[in-house]
């Protein structure tokens, strides 16, 4: 049958839900409930001040209270020491001093005639006053080496108490390994010593809870030497521990394990548990290792632990069984619930604790035992079912839980209730609101069982959604956020099964008050003026109620300051100060609704000036500018301007020396030494600066040796024995001292090892009788009185330049053709430069012609050629001379000495064209020619070559016959065998071995019809030569109009067309090897032939013309030799050919 119950109560205890606990509003009947109670120990001292123990409940009917003291009945009614309190159980004692009487454990019942609520026990302690007996104590004679336990036996008191062994000078006696003090309060030596021996040892017992102190009697010790050795193995003389003895301790709390040896030498102490290799880190060893400390001890710390003492002598050992037990605590605790009739209810009550608690169920305050239960309860070890709920069965249910430890208590207060509903707001309420608001409409009700809340506006059921309307637990129907429909008439119904109950309400809307205040949030500089201005908007209904007020910072305006001005809805402030810096609120008050808007008023000005200004880590070349800022006047400050006055001797003035943010207050300055300073900062915001901080204490900074050195030093060498050293001057910042100079030194680099000094005052400083052109070692050093600048600078510079004084050598000629020649020489030493080399220049000059041996005093020709360079190609100017060269080498001074010259002779050329070509007689079969020989003839004449050939005017042009002429003699030729009325031209060029020139032309007929150039002027006199000269006027009018015809048909000039077809041979061969790619693209095949000349005929222009159109000494040569550009010859033009003759000559 129990098993039948425990698994039905197991089952409920799974599906079975409680009822929450409701409150039960106070109209409503109901059991008692303790809500207010002293608990736990209370500890009154003998004298001082009354006490109280309190207990207060709540019930309908109004429950009485009672008490009972160490488990009898208590009236404090009928004590004439105790005050009650009205309208609760709670009482007063009054402390006279004599209350020693209401020492022990009381506990409140409150009853109404639905039950009865109990309260857990208080215990009140009253403490005597523990003192140690008046009496003398016999004094202590041992030997040394005896051992010694002097006992405290402090008299009783409420725990915890301490005791501490003293002397009579009111010192600690001194503990160690030897001497210890006991939990038990007893002095233990392990041996005494002669020094042990005093007259005055006393122990004081200290009880803290009721701060209190107790002296025992002294007692004297006295220590004799002794003969004997009393060496002997430890004895333990603590009587904590042993097997048949367990140590129990409460969960949580110290364990404390002590053990104290006698024995000679003095023992020592080893902690260990058995089963454990060692002692758990949560174990502390004190007291010189007789004393083992575990705190909040927890179940697995039970065991046996085990302390050994050791000397030289032996051991012995003590075993510690320590259990570990717990009061009662709970694990699940009643709750108390509303019934209905019928129903069922669970109290489950379950504690734990070591030893294992005892349930005991209470009802009412009266225990509750198994063979008198009702029959619809059952009771189950920690669990009472109560089933078939009656309206009898409402009553206060305690369960309590307890060991030896000690003993707790849970109630639940179980009310079967079978009720219509009340409500218990009034009918017909109105309610008036404004749109937006929240409002809520009041259904207070209680029913039981729990009935249902519908709220009804109109006659349409009111729905909650959408966080809109909202019915809590009470039946208030709370709307969020009032609209216009909202308005009408609203019905609560509450209803279960025992009934239905009703009110209605009345909902009134009223538009809401609107407003603003102008202008937002403004801000104005001090001392000027401002007006706020309240703009408001109501209902109608509401505007005659309309109330407005101004508040600053939330309080009334100060209505005695003229400046602050009232005016309807206007606010004026003029001279604004800082104190009307604020929030200003305009509020509008309604008989349903106030509106408060606020504008917050800034006031501004320019910052105040930094204070404390302090000068921090004074060093040589820095400090610590430190300030305080001052009030920022509502403009946060942007920055901090830092100014110094830095000044040597003289006065100086204000420099800004940086801009720190707004946010720092300190700025670490550089400084410059020997100079004072003084600082100011000052504060900037959005409306301005402020003014500058107090001066600053005046700060020298102490003279040191400069720290830098002229920083650009260049040296002017425009003299070959001086130059002059120049800087840039150091200002005086940057000298550090006085008797600021300059070092200057300097030494022959490569040849001098020491230096030569010179102190300077002026930035610069000549050094005289150098060598032209070497190197010097050059550095410029700050000095003044403390001493050297940093090591300076070595500059390496040039001392001033001279002309070369040297010429090249091993001069030599070689000659690469007929036009150009190539100039070698070995250059000339660096040392023998002098300078920095521009170049060296060729000079030569013609000595005399090779043909006729004749001396020429010719103008000198210069190239020249920039760089290092051993070589130059030079122009041959005349051919068959001879020539002398020689070269210098030439800087930015000048021209160094000209080398010995060099005699080189021209190669033979070819000669000039003959002066001149002329038909001096003509028969009908001949023609006679004379000529002149060539100006230069470049070599010796070998031969003249003469040609001829017909030039008609038809387009076949006749064959090129040559006549050589051996005799370089002859200057006139005879040609016979000339066809009659025809056309010839006729050409001569003058040969050496070399070549042959460029021909001479003349054109002419035979007989009557020739036409002689250049003839002498006695022919023009005679009367056949004038009738012949009109007849070649007439044929050539004629030709004229044939060519004229002969062009307009797109024909040749027949001249032309000759010269095309039958170029002069040598000119062609000339243009072809010079001008190839200059060739005409026209070019047209000849119908006639050409006896080739029998000789190699190599044409060449003079090359007179390369110097003509050289820049004498402003020539040059490229890198290679060849020229800078090219040299051109105009050469006349003859109407004959109408040919212009180019060379470029080129390397």
């Amino acid at each position: 049958m129990l098993c039948l119950w425990r698994r039905l109560v197991f089952c409920l205890l799974s599906f079975t839900t409680c009822i929450k606990a409701v409150e039960i509003p106070l109209e409503v009947e109901q059991l008692p409930t303790i809500i207010e109670v002293t608990k736990g120990i209370q500890v009154a001292f003998p004298v001082g001040e009354d006490f109280t123990i309190k207990c207060k409940a709540k019930g309908n009917p109004t429950p009485e209270y009672h008490w009972t003291k160490n488990g009898h009945p208590y009236d404090p009614l009928a004590d004439h020491n105790v005050r009650t309190t009205k309208d609760s159980g709670s009482f007063t004692i009054h402390n006279d001093g004599n209350i020693l009487s209401f020492n022990g454990t009381y506990r409140c019942y409150a009853t109404n005639k639905l039950g009865t609520a109990i309260s857990e026990e208080t215990t009140f302690l009253i403490p005597g006053d523990p003192r140690f007996p008046k009496e003398v104590i016999p004094p202590v004679v041992l030997e040394e080496g005896d051992p010694l336990v002097l006992s405290c036996d402090p008299p009783p008191g409420i725990p915890p108490v301490n005791v501490v062994w003293m002397m009579q000078d009111l010192r600690q006696i001194p503990l160690s390994k030897r001497v210890s003090v006991g939990l038990d309060g007893k002095l233990y030596f392990a041996h005494v010593v002669h020094m042990d021996s005093k007259i005055d040892y006393f122990c004081v017992a200290v009880y803290s809870r009721i701060r209190h102190m107790s002296q025992r009697m002294p007692v004297k010790l006295s220590i004799h030497n002794s003969d004997a050795i009393k060496n002997r193995a430890p004895n333990i003389l603590t009587t904590q521990g042993g097997m048949d003895k367990p140590i129990v301790v409460l969960k949580g709390e110290v364990l404390q394990l002590e053990c104290i040896a006698e024995g000679l030498p003095t023992p020592t102490n080893e902690w260990r548990k058995e089963g454990e290799e060692s002692i758990k880190y949560r174990a502390i060893v004190e007291g010189h290792g007789t004393l083992l400390k575990i705190k909040d001890i927890t179940k697995d710390d039970e065991g046996v632990y085990v302390c050994e003492s050791k000397n030289a002598m032996g051991s012995a050992e003590q075993r510690f069984h320590v259990l570990v037990e717990e009061p009662p605590r709970w694990e699940k605790e009643l709750k108390s619930s509303l019934q209905s009739v019928g129903s069922e209810v669970i109290l489950n009550c379950s504690a734990a604790g070591t030893p294992e608690p005892e349930i005991q169920w209470q009802r009412n305050g009266i225990p509750m035992k198994r063979e008198t239960l009702p029959h619809n309860h059952k009771m189950i070890g920690g669990i009472l079912f109560i089933h078939s709920l009656q309206l009898s069965d409402s009553a206060v249910y305690q369960c309590e839980a307890s060991n030896k430890h000690g003993t707790i208590l849970t109630s639940a207060n179980i009310d079967v209730l079978d009720i219509v509903p009340l409500i218990f707001t009034e009918e017909n309420t109105t309610y008036t609101a404004v749109w937006g608001q929240n409002i809520s409409l009041f259904c207070n009700n209680f029913a039981f069982p729990v009935a249902d809340v519908t709220w009804y506006h109109g006659r349409k059921i009111v729905q909650p959604k959408g966080g809109q309307y909202i019915i809590d637990s009470n039946g208030t129907l709370h709307i969020v956020t009032l609209e216009a429909e909202d308005a009408g008439l609203y019905t609560c119904e509450v209803s279960n099964t025992k009934g239905t109950s009703s009110i209605k309400a009345h909902l009134i809307l009223r538009e809401p008050t609107k407003g603003y205040v102008s202008p937002e949030n403004p801000w104005v500089r001090r001392w000027h003026s401002i007006t706020l201005t309240c703009h408001v908007q109501c209902d109608p209904h509401l505007c005659s109620s309309v109330r407005m007020a101004w508040l600053k910072d939330g309080q009334e305006l100060r209505k005695n300051d003229p400046r602050i001005q009232v005016n309807s809805n206007h606010l004026s402030i003029s001279d604004v100060n800082w104190e009307d810096g604020g929030n200003y609120s305009c509020i509008t008050s309604t008989l349903l609704d106030s509106m408060e808007t606020q504008s917050h008023l800034t006031v501004r000005d320019v910052p105040m000036p930094p204070n404390n200004i302090q000068l921090l880590e004074k060093q040589e070349r820095s400090v610590v500018l430190s300030w305080t800022p001052g009030d920022s006047h509502n403009s946060p400050i942007s920055e901090f301007i830092i100014q110094f006055i830095k000044t040597i001797d003289e006065t100086g003035e204000w420099e800004e020396v940086a801009r720190i943010p707004g946010n720092e207050t300190s700025v670490h300055v550089h400084l410059i030494p020997n100079c004072n300073y003084q600082f100011r900062v000052i504060a900037v915001n959005g409306i301005g600066n402020s003014p500058p901080s107090l001066v600053s204490e005046n700060y020298r900074t102490p003279p040191a040796a400069p720290d830098s050195n002229p920083h650009t030093v260049f040296v002017e060498a425009n003299r070959p024995d001086e130059m002059t050293v120049r800087w840039e001057p150091m200002n005086f910042q940057e000298q550090n001292g006085p008797g600021f100079e300059y070092k200057v030194s300097w030494r022959l680099q490569g040849v001098e090892t020491d230096w030569h000094h010179k102190k300077v005052k002026r930035p610069q400083f000549t050094i005289k009788n150098t060598p032209a052109f070497v190197p010097y070692d050059i550095r410029v050093q700050a000095v003044n009185n403390i001493g050297l600048g940093p090591d300076p600078e070595i500059h390496t510079v040039h001392s001033g330049e001279d002309t070369p004084d040297a010429a090249p050598a091993n001069v030599s000629v070689n000659l690469i053709n007929h036009m150009i020649a190539n100039v070698t020489w070995s250059e000339i030493t660096q040392d023998r430069i002098r300078g920095h080399l521009s170049g060296y220049k060729i000079i030569y000059w013609k000595v005399k012609s090779l043909h006729d041996g004749k001396t020429h005093h010719s103008e000198r020709h210069t190239l020249s050629f920039t760089g290092h360079r051993s070589s130059g190609i030079i122009p041959i100017v005349h051919p068959y001379c001879e020539y002398q060269v020689s070269v210098t080498a030439y800087n930015t001074q000048g021209d160094g000495p000209e080398s010995i010259p060099v005699t080189f002779q021209t190669p033979e050329g070819v000669p000039e064209q003959p002066q001149f070509l002329r038909i001096v007689s003509s028969d009908p079969e001949s023609f006679t020619l004379s000529w002149a020989p060539p100006k230069r003839t470049n070599g010796i004449l070998s031969s003249y070559i003469l040609q001829h050939q017909i030039i008609n005017d038809s387009d076949i042009i006749g064959s090129l016959h040559n006549i050589t002429i051996t005799d370089p003699n002859a200057i006139s030729q005879r040609i016979p065998r000339l066809e009659l009325g025809v056309t010839y031209k006729f050409y001569l060029r003058a040969c050496t071995r070399i070549g042959c020139s460029k021909p001479v032309s003349e054109e002419g007929l035979p007989r009557t019809q020739a036409t002689f150039a250049n003839a002498s002027q006695g022919l023009s006199t005679q009367g056949w030569f004038i009738g012949l000269m009109c007849a070649v006027a007439l044929l050539t009018l004629l030709m004229l109009v044939g060519c004229f015809v002969q062009i307009n048909r797109g024909g040749k000039y027949a001249v032309k067309e000759k010269e095309e077809l039958h170029p002069e041979p040598e000119v062609q061969s000339i243009k072809e090897h010079f001008f190839d790619d200059y060739s005409s693209s026209d070019k047209k095949a000849t119908s006639g032939s050409m006896d080739s000349l029998s000789l190699d005929i190599k044409t060449y222009d003079s090359v007179d013309s390369l110097v003509q159109y050289s820049d004498g000494e402003h020539s040059h040569f490229n890198e290679d030799g060849s020229f800078i550009g090219a040299y051109t010859e105009s050469k006349e033009k003859h109407a004959e050919d109408g040919n212009t003759h180019i060379q470029s000559v080129q390397s």
